[in-house]
């Protein structure tokens, strides 16, 4: 039995030029980059061209991005690391409640700082408007965080008039793009992003590494302290083979960015007509004009997660219910209950697909099907 992965908005599957890409920086090219003889120089100057490299896929400048240990490791750093630096200006800080748990823990973490956070809600596509970061702003104000694509829904929200809106006050915005960046195109320059937050293993790369865009002039407070890595802002030696995975990992997403989204386009339109054609009832969780094309997210009324999972993993296809970062917990999703409330029947019965590399048509269609005649099965259609 074949198995087809579709959980591509959990982890990706490492794309095979990434991998022979980082081969020789494990077993020759070793230097550390801090160090000033040829072993060290030559480990510096691929972190150099890596910097650049991801620094033009979205127009930034190439001092502007820090290394780290992926996307949790990024938001943490932009969130208190700016919060901190700067809470002379203020204690105010807005963020969403469908946010991952990246950045509402972090924020929950600066509330018991003393900070004072507005969650945002959102309506039932998951998504915000500028008039609501508006009628929140204070004087207080210092930071903005707010999700470029959400990872269980896929709802994309308005960060180009949010950006926009915010030139005009002292809050910086800082923008989770994990699972968006290498989906869609982002200029930090015309979204009018500050901090941004990135994942490899989303796009392809190796897992443990991402990179933070941070704006030139912010200030910042360090989280980890020891060497003076990454001009100051982050200490400990760089993971260079990740660093190399990463960058050829942007460079293929880059490349290949259009292609790859009329091919989820078409993903998701089969998947959905192969259900229509089913006749069993279902419902997509947002809505699909406002949505990362790769994301998929279902109710199937009379069914429930658990079993779904467990039939759908029987049937040899890989999917979730929501973020990977919080499986096996008996909480439902805060997404869908920030979307639909606590009561809804949604937050237990659906499930998201996610489309990715290594997926052909084929597959979507038999997972489409497979999904149907579970539904039947459960629900004795």
């Amino acid at each position: 039995m074949e198995r087809i992965y579709m959980d591509h908005a959990a982890t990706s599957p490492m794309h095979p030029e990434v991998i022979e890409k980082m081969i020789p920086y494990m077993a020759e090219m070793f230097g550390n980059p801090s160090s000033i003889h040829s072993f060290g120089r030559e480990s510096r100057h691929v972190l150099d061209k890596a910097r650049q490299t991801i620094a033009n896929s979205i127009r930034a400048k190439e001092h502007e991005i820090i290394f780290t240990s992926g996307g949790t490791e990024a938001d943490n750093t932009a969130i208190i690391g700016y919060a901190l630096a700067n809470r002379e200006k203020g204690n105010h800080i807005i963020t969403t409640t469908i946010e991952h748990h990246a950045v509402l823990h972090t924020c929950e973490y600066l509330e018991k700082q003393g900070f004072h956070v507005t969650y945002l809600p959102v309506d039932e596509n998951g998504l915000i408007t500028a008039e609501q970061v508006a009628n929140s702003l204070t004087d207080e104000t210092i930071l903005v965080t707010i999700m470029f694509g959400n990872n269980e829904v896929g709802s994309i929200q308005p960060i180009h008039k949010i950006g926009s809106l915010l030139k005009e006050h002292q809050a910086v915005f800082h923008t989770d793009a994990v699972q968006a960046y290498g989906i869609i195109p982002i200029n930090v320059e015309e979204h009018g992003i500050d901090l941004m937050s990135v994942s490899a293993h989303k796009i392809n790369g190796p897992k443990g590494t991402g990179f933070l865009y941070v704006r030139l002039g912010l200030k910042l407070q360090p989280q980890a302290h020891g060497g003076e890595q990454e001009r100051k802002r982050r200490a400990g030696t760089e993971n260079v083979a990740g660093v190399v995975g990463l960058s050829h990992a942007v460079s293929i997403a880059k490349s290949t960015i259009e292609e790859r989204t009329q091919e989820y386009t078409k993903y998701r339109s089969s998947f959905l007509a192969k259900l229509d054609n089913s006749g069993i009832v279902y419902h997509v969780n947002g809505d699909i004009d406002h949505t990362l094309p790769h994301i998929l997210n279902i109710s199937f009324p009379g069914t429930n997660v658990e079993s779904m999972l467990v039939n759908l993993d029987l049937a040899g296809i890989a999917v979730s219910s929501g973020s990977a970062c919080t499986a096996g917990s008996i909480e439902p999703s805060h997404v869908l209950v920030a979307m639909y409330g606590k009561d809804s029947e949604r937050i237990q019965n659906s499930i998201r697909f996610s489309f990715g590399y290594g997926n052909t048509l084929t597959q979507v269609e038999r997972a489409a099907e497979e999904t149907a005649s579970i539904v039947k099965r459960l629900t004795r259609q």
